[in-house]
């Protein structure tokens, strides 16, 4: 409490104060007893009064009165000071008792918006902070739980199995080795994923963007996937402006139009549609991909591009994905420059992003070569 007293803001506002208090005090008081004194002086002597008393006369009168007010400047000083001081260290010791607690690994700390302007916007700022914190630490959690989940599946199975056929439970057959191949490639598609993601910080300067037409990688992401939409009974429509360049990775654009048809592929019952629309808006290229089928519940839209979420009942596992392959299309369109968004309503899931248009000068053709993609 005392180092509180003798080293914190209070004290140095309340010194401060004081020694204001006191230049003010002693300027008037030694205006008041030079000039003042003479000009008392001559007006007692003028009246028949000797010097000798006037002088006494003056030095006991004023300097009482400089003495008390000296003592009233200080002590409104000083109460002022800790008034004001009091008002600022409250909410700044809020602030740091809440910053202590998130050091602790309580995220949830917040502080009240009081005091001064100043220590409002940062109380403020500082809220802002703790609710990223406490939603990167939630992220954290589900990814190291997901991860924990998709690795745990197939090493269960393949512990099963192999204890199976350790103990001659089940015969060494190609049908056993093909359901041990299975959960292998399983995890090893999980791997690859994985590898696919870049890095948030450093996706942007790991690429190099040049001038491609996103019409022309539609249209050959399209082509790539026809068959396979045709082979499950979906409806396949494709709107696709003539040509729209844009600032960007050609192998990773086609990585982002593959994923999505892919996952619309996946999660729309036949028979079903499926929709690929290319466009210009407002010099911004948009591509949306929709599809028909149950779509996603509110409450799971602002999730659907974190790493490894997906959608319980219509997204399982079972389908193939690893959660991964919306949040490839986020990374990936972000180092691009661009913006990713997801709509479902009426039976029906779009799916978009958006990347600055250029003005047309010499466009890179997209290579109609397949990326691997991972599925979300």
């Amino acid at each position: 409490m005392r180092s509180r007293l003798t080293g914190g803001l209070g004290f140095r506002i309340a010194f401060a104060a004081i020694v204001v208090a006191l230049l003010a005090v002693g300027i008037v008081a030694v205006g008041t007893l030079v000039l003042g004194s003479q000009a008392f002086l001559d007006l007692m002597t003028a009246d028949g009064h000797p010097a000798s008393e006037s002088q006494a006369m003056f030095d006991e009168s004023v300097g009482r009165v400089v003495v008390m007010a000296l003592g009233i400047a200080v002590l409104a000083a000083f109460g002022l000071a800790v008034l004001l001081a009091s008002r600022i260290a409250r909410p700044l010791r809020r602030v740091g008792l809440a910053a202590k607690r998130i050091a602790d690994g309580d995220y949830r700390a917040r502080v009240p918006r009081d005091g001064p302007r100043e220590i409002a916007d940062l109380a403020e700022t500082f809220n802002e902070m703790a609710a990223a914190l406490e939603e990167q630490e939630r992220l954290r959690r589900e990814f190291v739980a997901n991860a924990a989940h998709e690795l745990r599946t197939p090493l269960t199975n393949l512990q099963g199995y192999l204890e199976a056929l350790r103990d001659e439970v089940i015969p060494a057959d190609r049908e056993t080795f093909q359901s041990l191949w299975e959960e292998a490639e399983r995890l090893v598609r999980l791997a690859r994923s994985l590898d696919s993601l870049p890095d948030p910080a450093t996706a942007g300067m790991q690429r190099e963007l040049v001038e491609v037409d996103l019409a022309a990688v539609g249209r050959a992401a399209a082509d790539l996937a026809a068959p396979g939409l045709a082979a499950a009974r979906l409806e396949f429509q494709v709107e696709l402006a003539p040509s729209l360049p844009v600032l960007a990775d050609p192998d990773g654009l086609k990585q982002v139009i593959g994923n999505l048809l892919q996952n619309a592929l996946r999660y729309t019952p036949p028979p079903g549609v499926v929709h690929l629309r290319v466009e210009l808006r407002d010099r911004v290229v948009r591509v949306e991909v929709s599809n028909s089928g149950p779509g996603i519940p509110p409450a799971d839209l602002p999730h659907v591009f974190e790493r490894f979420y997906r959608v319980e009942k219509s997204r399982d596992a079972a389908r193939g994905g690893a959660g991964i392959g919306l949040a490839i299309v986020r990374e990936l369109v972000t180092s691009f420059g661009g913006t990713v968004g997801v709509a479902s309503a009426g039976g029906r899931t779009t799916v978009w992003f958006e990347i600055p248009a250029v003005a047309s000068r010499r466009v890179v053709k997209a290579p109609r070569t397949e990326v691997p993609s991972a599925s979300s």
